[in-house]
Parts: structure tokens; sequence; C-alpha cells
């Protein structure tokens, strides 16, 4: 079935599942149609806000997203979830669950969800995620928001191609100094203390002793007072007041319309524009990754440099120069 640009743009579901499929691919020979269907889409994007949830395992992330999309159609948006699960090193799977886990949202017709393997990817996010945003913002879904894997380091990925970076706390999660250990916390645009019905007087106590931390840090927003709310994805509690702080969000950037994009003298565009560049770096290095091992050169000697260091007898540093010198020498014209 040959993708139809024309029908993404309609909002045909199966056509843009379809499209996600092949720009997900990793099969050599998808590659040339899957960059002809971004350039033919591209000036279809960007009409959307952005939004990445993180947080520990057991903060809730997939309830929170359902009930926080359900509220995000109650105010009129339609919404696209992209859900990144981890891919197993071992067998090379991913469950791919968040469907189940969010049955109503899945099932509404203003949601697309959509599950996705990091394919080993770091950064909490897949290979293929913004080319995945731009799609679903081409078929019409002006609220995205991005599902990370977990919370930690390398999560700043996923605060690379999205414009409001929320993190998702529990009520004792840790004390003061912890919070500021955890760099996640120099990516985020709002804090959100969930299941604070669970334990009151902890989740204020949590709210409390995160807006002190974030008081001695330097926001990644300009002139953006990064705000602590508390709340809860099941009872409801405090998804309004998110909701107009996202809004208040995308005023202080300049960015009040999604039925245009980002005016360009707006931070929203600067934003959008160091995204596009980040996307350039790292289809570069993904390139340049995937063509080193394929080189002939790099083949010819790579079984038996590992030999070597993993017996002992050539240093690591060692091995990679003359792989690397193996590699430019089969680059030579």
């Amino acid at each position: 079935m040959k993708i139809e640009v024309p029908a993404i743009l309609a909002g045909d579901r199966r056509m843009l599942a379809r499209a996600i499929t092949l720009i997900e691919s990793t099969r050599p020979e998808d590659e040339l149609e899957a960059d002809a269907l971004l350039q033919e889409i591209l000036p279809q994007t960007g009409r959307s806000v952005r939004v990445a949830v993180s947080g520990s395992p057991g903060a809730g992330k997939s309830t929170f997203i359902e009930a926080f999309g359900m509220k995000s159609i109650q105010a009129g948006s339609k919404v696209a979830v992209l859900a990144v699960d981890p891919t197993s090193s071992i067998t090379g799977g991913s469950i791919l669950g968040d469907k189940t886990r969010m049955s109503i949202l899945s099932a509404h017709p203003s949601a697309f969800v959509r599950p996705s393997p990091s394919g080993g990817s770091l950064g909490g996010v897949s290979r293929r995620t913004r080319e995945v945003i731009w799609l679903v913002e081409a078929a019409g879904f002006d609220r995205i928001i991005l599902e990370t894997v977990g919370v930690g380091q390398s999560e700043i990925d996923a605060a690379g191609m999205t414009d409001f970076y929320l993190l998702l706390q529990l009520p004792n999660a840790g004390d003061e100094l912890q919070g500021i250990k955890k760099g996640i916390l120099e990516i985020a645009d709002c804090v959100f203390v969930n299941k604070s019905d669970m334990d009151r007087p902890s989740a204020l106590r949590s709210r409390a002793e995160l807006e002190s931390a974030l008081h001695y840090q330097r926001p990644r927003t300009s002139g953006w007072q990064i705000p602590v709310l508390a709340g809860s994805a099941t009872t409801g509690e405090g998804l309004d007041q998110l909701l107009v702080t996202l809004h208040e969000f995308c005023i202080h950037q300049g960015y009040n319309d999604l039925t245009v994009k980002p005016p360009t003298s707006s931070l929203f565009h600067l934003r959008r524009c160091a995204q596009l560049t980040d996307w350039m770096h790292d289809r570069i290095k993904d390139g340049l990754v995937r063509n080193f091992y394929a080189s002939a050169s790099v083949r010819s000697k790579l079984t038996e440099v590992e030999t070597k260091v993993a017996n002992g007898t050539l240093l690591a540093t060692e091995a990679v120069q003359k792989l690397f010198d193996a590699y430019r020498q089969g680059s030579m014209p």
C-alpha cells in the first residue's frame, strides 16, 4: 500500500500509522522513501505544542497522560501520544503496551496513541521520534505528548525535540539536595507532584522542597519561573491548573495561535530552529556510525582487534585508532 500524503493531511489514521511504520523502519531500502515523505509533509508541520512527560518508574506517567490528554481534548485540542517503550538489549523486543494502559484515550476520535520501541536509543526517545512528531502534526494533531522511557541524565534528548518539559514527581521522592542532584530538573519547564491524594502532607512537603531547590536553579527557558504543581491523575486534581500553566508558557514564548506556525520573532520559533539543527546533527552521528561499521576495511580488522582487546594485549584506545585509520583509508577515493 503506497503512502498517500493527502490522506495523511486529511487525518487518515490507517495511512498515518503506515507512514510512521515506514519512518521507523531500519531497512536501508525504506530510507529514500521515508526521506521523500518527510520532505513533502514538512511544510505542513509545526502547528502544535509538543509536551514531553517524564518521571521515575511508578510516577504514574501513563495514567497521567491519559487524564491530561482527555482534559486537553475537552479543551478543544486534538491529541497525539507518542509513547516510547524500552527495547530489550537481550531479545531486541519491546512490550509496547501503552494502548492498553490508555484504553479510554486511545479509543477517542480526537486522539491518536502510538507506542514505539526505543531501539536501544538513549535520551528516553526512539531513533525517529522527531520525524514521527512531524507526521502527527501534519495529520492535524495540535497537542503532541511524548512519554519518555524513564528519568535520568539521558532524558535531555526528549527536551531537545519538545517545547514544554513536564517532570512528574511522587510524594516523598527525596529531600531538597537529592532533587538538585537529579539533572532532569535542569531541563524541566514544570514539575507536577502526582498521586498527591494518597499522601497529602508528603505531597505538600515535596512541593515545598522542589520549589526551594528550583529557586537556586537557572531555568532552561529564559524569564520563565518553573512552577511546581501538586495533584492527582486519578482524581483530576491539578490538571486544569496545568493546562493554564501550559497556556501561560506558550504566551511567554510568543505563541498563542495554533492555527499558524510560531511567529519568527517568538522564542518558540527559535526553539524549533534549534530542534531542526539538532535533528541534522543526530542524523550525521547516526550515518557516521552506520557507515563506520559497514566499511569493509573496518569489518576486516574488527574481529582481530576485538580479540586483542579482550585478551588484554591491546589497549582500547589503540584499537580505536587502528579502526579509525582503517576507516579513513577505506574511504579514500
